[in-house]
């Protein structure tokens, strides 16, 4: 997990999106994210208990779209807006609150 979490800060601060490294960078400072697998997939940031299986139930997919300045809140990465925020901040706090009682990461 932690190599991953390597590659997605490096690929955000390459990627020319600030919006992208902060939403990165927030998530990676949140220790209960940071203990969870992060991926991308379309852009948009989601998390699971293990690296072997990325198609478990999701709790949240966070997006940024490029020049907006905003991120939307999703369950899932195509599925319906929950929440429009203003900061990475706030996504992350919303992240956070996501997080299901009893998801534990499979080491």
């Amino acid at each position: 997990m932690a190599s991953e979490w390597q590659w997605l800060l490096k690929d955000a601060d390459g990627a020319d999106w600030p919006q992208y490294q902060a939403l990165i960078e927030s998530a990676y400072a949140e220790p209960k994210l940071r203990r969870l697998y992060p991926f991308t997939g379309h852009w948009a940031l989601g998390f699971s208990p293990t690296p072997d299986y990325l198609f478990t139930p999701s709790f949240v997919s966070i997006d940024s779209l490029l020049g907006t300045g905003d991120y939307t809140i999703r369950e899932w990465w195509n599925g319906p807006a929950l929440h429009h925020v203003t900061t990475a901040a706030e996504a992350i706090a919303i992240a956070v609150d996501r997080i299901p009682a009893d998801l534990s990461p499979i080491i």
